[in-house]
């Protein structure tokens, strides 16, 4: 089975996090909440409080095969400012595992040089922050193992993205049916 990390911080966009979530888990792939905080239960930016499956200190160190960031106010920064996270995604990133960012998200990538060169997306106000990218206004682009999307309104698209990367493009549109959502193209 495959897993992802989907990392929570204060702050965190809720439905960007926890549509990857709900989508990641209909398609049977282990979809693992992880609070960077130092308590399970996370405080979106909505003020919906969210219980962690883990804390960051319990999966240092293991393999995924995807790693998302999900957007959000001042949840990104809080993601940013976590050292072991960054750590941790440069980590993976070089062990072979796509690294998801949706939102405000894809700056944290730009920041730590993983969008050089790369085609990527991001919030329209993040743009400026992804000068070393080429930037796209796509709702989700995927370059190597990087995969980014826009906002909110295109977390099921991420999701569904993240899904035929990791399992294949029949069971994203088994599941994009089966919660009668329409895939753009």
């Amino acid at each position: 089975m495959k897993k992802v990390y989907i990392f929570l911080a204060e702050g965190f966009e809720e439905i960007e996090a926890l549509t990857v979530v709900d989508l990641l888990r209909r398609a049977q792939i282990e979809a693992v909440t992880v609070s960077i905080q130092e308590s399970k239960m996370v405080k979106g930016a909505r003020g919906i409080k969210v219980e962690a499956d883990l804390l960051l200190s319990e999966v240092k160190g293991t393999m995924a095969d995807m790693l998302v960031l999900p957007g959000g106010m001042p949840g990104t920064i809080h993601l940013k400012e976590c050292e072991p996270l960054m750590e941790m995604v440069l980590g993976l990133h070089c062990a072979g595992a796509y690294i998801g960012a949706i939102c405000a998200a894809p700056s944290i990538l730009a920041e730590l040089g993983l969008l050089d060169g790369k085609k990527a997306t991001s919030y329209p106000s993040f743009e400026e922050q992804l000068s070393m990218a080429f930037y796209s206004y796509d709702s989700v682009v995927v370059d190597g193992q990087i995969v980014t999307s826009r906002g909110l309104g295109t977390a099921i698209d991420f999701a569904l993205k993240i899904i035929e990367l990791l399992e294949g493009e029949a069971l994203a549109k088994e599941i994009a049916d089966s919660v009668v959502y329409k895939i753009e193209g």
